[in-house]
């Protein structure tokens, strides 16, 4: 399996969230998607979940133009909530059912239990942290080979971040992609392989963890990269 994007560029009222971003990965990649606030992060991947379409530039999976015929081959983990306001997590869970063939809804009411959530609970009277668990859960228990999460372990207390982590880590298989994207990289960088680094909408740096590394940390390199930059 292959995420291919070349020279991939996506405006906003005149103005580039992305700008000439090319990029490849591979099943078995987990990579993490670093950058500042604004750098293009989340367009990057509302674009690989056909969300979006870009201004110019291609972006396909297995040779297809990322669109209809790919949705159904990616989960993505948004950051904002999306339900409607008289949802219940079980409500959730039966929406999910209903749109994606490929959603397991066993195995999604067993990460409600874990991450202590309330099942019948309204969605919208739960904190920030337990709704980013609602939301992870959601995209863990699709069985798509394209996997993102846009900030995961953001906002969240300490106990929080070690099971999203341990959450995503359990989804590591050689034919699937999973993209993270994080302002956390300590915590992040135990399950990723690769990262792509995006400023201002342009990919500034992008490789294995061990090209991009050597002898020094990822938030060696991050601080080293992004130092500088007024957005961080």
């Amino acid at each position: 399996m292959k995420l291919c994007a070349k020279n991939l560029s996506r405006k906003y009222h005149g103005v580039y969230a992305l700008r000439d971003v090319s990029f490849e990965l591979n099943g078995g990649d987990v990579c993490l998607l670093l950058g500042p606030n604004g750098s293009g992060k989340t367009t990057l991947m509302k674009l690989i979940a056909g969300l979006t379409s870009p201004c110019a530039g291609e972006i396909a999976l297995d040779g297809v133009p990322i669109g209809t015929a790919t949705k159904r081959r990616v989960a993505y983990m948004p950051t904002e909530n999306y339900f409607y306001s008289y949802m219940t997590a079980r409500d959730a869970g039966k929406y999910y059912a209903d749109f994606f063939s490929d959603f397991d809804f066993s195995a999604y009411e067993a990460r409600v239990e874990r991450g202590q959530l309330p099942m019948d609970a309204r969605i919208r009277t739960l904190s920030s942290g337990m709704s980013a668990k609602l939301r992870l859960a959601l995209a863990l228990s699709r069985d798509a080979e394209v996997m993102m999460f846009d900030e995961p372990i953001n906002g969240v207390d300490m106990l929080t971040r070690d099971w999203v982590i341990e959450e995503i880590a359990a989804r590591r298989d050689a034919g699937r992609i999973l993209l993270i994207s994080t302002h956390l990289v300590e915590q992040a960088e135990v399950v990723a392989n690769r990262s792509l680094f995006l400023s201002h909408g342009e990919l500034v740096r992008a490789g294995t963890l061990d090209e991009l590394c050597g002898e020094r940390s990822l938030e060696d390199l991050y601080r080293e990269v992004y130092g500088g930059d007024a957005q961080c």
